[in-house]
């Protein structure tokens, strides 16, 4: 069916909400005859079973960068709609999968591009380095499991596979660092020990994004961390 985007006259760019300027930006996308269907998109976007991380690189026409990155994902997961289908969108997830995929989430990086970090370790420069080039980020297990749902019709069968082969792993993390949460980022090779922040809210809300809206809401109960206050001299401490 036809989208299209309305908002009223008045409404600033500043206002626009994420979804709004998001789909904005691929309406013209689509004008400029970039849409994934396209022979003028696939030719710009296609690297032999995923999409270009990026095109055009440092503003140079037919430039291209084909690191295998989690952002390709978003073309397919992660948003209320696909704009990558049928058997190119099941060779990018089945690539992710391969590539990228770990316990608490996807790799920034696959672990054979060149600039990989195993470990998100040492220097306050080495961390931030190795921040976006393979360090996992578990908020990405939410289009990465969204994505691979889909691109199999979404059908109950496959949600329940989803559940049981990624989503379950990466809630039996919930104990790891922050009691009852999960962290920021974690190394992008094994044993995946957790990293940066303990308690991650875009972490635990893509979790639960999935488990209410992707998967069913069936997950299994796990147990609750309830902190209570105890009063000293009238006051809570």
């Amino acid at each position: 069916r036809e989208e299209r985007l309305v908002l009223p006259a008045h409404q600033d760019i500043a206002d626009f909400s994420c979804e709004q300027l998001w789909f904005a930006r691929n309406s013209l996308f689509k004008e400029a005859g970039y849409c994934f269907k396209t022979p003028r998109a696939i030719a710009a976007f296609g690297n032999a079973g995923c999409l270009y991380d990026v095109v055009d690189v440092n503003h140079v026409r037919g430039a291209v960068d084909s690191s295998v990155r989690p952002n390709q994902l978003l073309a397919i997961g992660g948003l209320p709609f696909a704009a990558l289908k049928g058997e190119r969108a099941r060779r990018v997830v089945d690539l992710c999968e391969t590539k990228l995929w770990t316990p608490l989430g996807c790799r920034t990086l696959a672990p054979d591009e060149p600039g990989y970090a195993a470990r998100y370790q040492g220097t306050s420069a080495g961390r931030d380095a190795a921040y976006h080039q393979g360090t996992v980020w578990p908020w990405l297990a939410g289009p990465f499991i969204e994505a691979w749902v889909r691109v199999r019709g979404s059908t109950t069968p496959a949600m329940r596979e989803a559940r049981e082969k990624f989503f379950t792993p990466l809630i039996s993390h919930l104990d790891d660092a922050g009691l009852g949460s999960l962290s920021e980022i974690a190394d992008g090779d094994a044993p995946h020990a957790a990293r940066g922040c303990p308690f991650q809210a875009w972490s635990v809300g893509e979790a639960l994004r999935i488990d209410r809206l992707v998967l069913g809401g069936t997950a299994p109960r796990t147990r609750r961390v309830v902190t209570r206050t105890r009063r000293v001299g009238g006051a809570p401490r």
